[in-house]
């Protein structure tokens, strides 16, 4: 990787940004296959343009079929944050993503979901409002390393699921092709109420 700054960056004329998360995607750990940007190269490579647009292993043709992503919707209290994590005595950088999941209402359908999540190491693919996409956990999976069951004290409280995942990857979590996440969510979601 080549470590020579290529340019600059201004200040944005508008402020049109806003915060927060409204979908996270799950797909079983090393079912993504390879990932390319619309010039063939990996997220590894030096010539990589920082979004990839398609994976290798991920179809949506059926809800059973591995790779598929399973959707869920998002409503406020959830983010993303990546730290870069640099040494000068040992000369390596690495990324550390935290992703922090707000899911309202208590049901076992949910909760078994979770089970699943937690006990496994998923790619997991997130939207945020601006409408990017960034994939998490894609050279080596996310792990669960918290999270919460809540029904709260008073008719106002927060009842739901929380989730903490946590990556470390070589490269910060790379843009991803909208459509390359929406053509192969499925379809099928749990519906809490």
């Amino acid at each position: 990787m080549a470590c020579s700054i290529t340019q600059g960056r201004k200040v944005p004329s508008c402020k049109s940004a806003v915060g927060g998360l409204k979908t996270v995607y799950f797909a079983d750990f090393g079912t993504l296959g390879a990932a390319a940007d619309s010039g063939s190269a990996d997220p590894f490579n030096a010539s990589f343009n920082g979004q990839i647009d398609t994976f290798a292993s991920l179809t949506g043709s059926a809800p059973s079929d591995t790779g598929v992503l399973k959707q869920f919707d998002l409503k406020g209290n959830s983010s993303l944050e990546t730290s870069i994590i640099s040494s000068r005595e040992s000369g390596t950088t690495y990324y550390e993503s935290t992703l922090n999941i707000s899911l309202t209402f208590l049901e076992k359908a949910t909760q078994e979901e979770i089970k699943l999540i937690a006990h496994g190491r998923p790619h997991v693919f997130v939207e945020d409002y601006n409408n990017n996409y960034f994939v998490l956990g894609l050279e080596y999976g996310c792990e669960v390393t918290g999270g919460t069951i809540v029904s709260g004290t008073g008719f106002a409280d927060f009842t739901g699921f929380t989730l903490t995942l946590l990556s470390q990857e070589r490269i910060p979590p790379p843009f991803v092709l909208a459509t390359e996440v929406t053509n192969n969510a499925d379809t099928t979601q749990i519906s809490p109420n």
